[in-house]
């Protein structure tokens, strides 16, 4: 899969750092570590994450997940959203597989950041939704980008993949970066008594594909393809 310069923005830049092999309760995977940089008044630069399972250069339909950072459920094990729960069954199915990756980006709370997620945090107890929590701060209701995960793709010349996702606008804003994304497999989790609300407000108000009612009576199973 070749990615036009042009395409994903040209002030955005990912270059290859280091790679070492990690064993994980899931499986042996190579780790890959990026560093984006993007220019301009404001420039900054991430290192971003690569876990990849078995043989993926060159291939097309590619098991893939693009998961987002989530401090407060990855390392505290917060009960609020399922990231945790989509990371380990993205690394889990990858495996099961026998190739694919995950892409692991640092972009914190839909990319609005930890400071910026917690103050949604506080308003969210105060019973506002996570979409009205970050339209109260300002900010916008997903600030995630891509160009990152697309550049990861190109190094590995992946023709297409099979993208792990619920939410549609993933597969589109790939599509837009040249990405051809070949499928998608959900990753359903059930809800707990703290996440449910969420999962709920992705489901009805950003246009996840998730089932209304809890997943493990749902006709869609756990990680079912469509």
């Amino acid at each position: 899969m070749h990615v036009p310069e042009r395409v994903i923005r040209p002030q955005v830049q990912t270059h290859w750092l280091a790679s070492a092999e990690l064993p994980t309760r899931f499986g042996l995977f190579t780790t890959h570590v990026f560093r984006t940089t993007e220019a301009g008044d404001g420039a900054c630069s991430k290192e971003h994450v690569a876990l990849v399972y078995g043989d993926v250069r060159g291939h097309e339909a590619v098991p893939i997940r693009i998961h987002s950072e989530c401090m407060t459920s990855e390392v505290f094990g917060s009960l609020k959203c399922d990231c945790k729960e989509q990371l380990d069954h993205a690394m889990a199915e990858v495996a099961r597989r026998g190739a694919g990756a995950v892409l692991y980006l640092r972009q914190e709370g839909r990319g609005i950041g930890l400071a910026n997620k917690i103050r949604a945090y506080e308003l969210q107890s105060q019973g506002h939704d996570t979409v009205d929590a970050n339209r109260l701060l300002g900010l916008p209701d997903d600030a995630r980008e891509y160009n990152a995960a697309a550049h990861m793709l190109e190094h590995f010349d992946v023709k297409s993949v099979l993208l792990m996702t619920n939410n549609p606008a993933k597969v589109t804003a790939l599509a837009a970066l040249g990405v051809t994304v070949a499928g998608r497999l959900p990753v359903v989790i059930p809800p707990n008594p703290f996440s449910r609300h969420y999962l709920e407000t992705k489901r009805a108000r950003m246009a996840h594909e998730l089932p209304s009612r809890d997943p493990s009576e749902a006709t869609l199973a756990h990680g079912e393809a469509e």
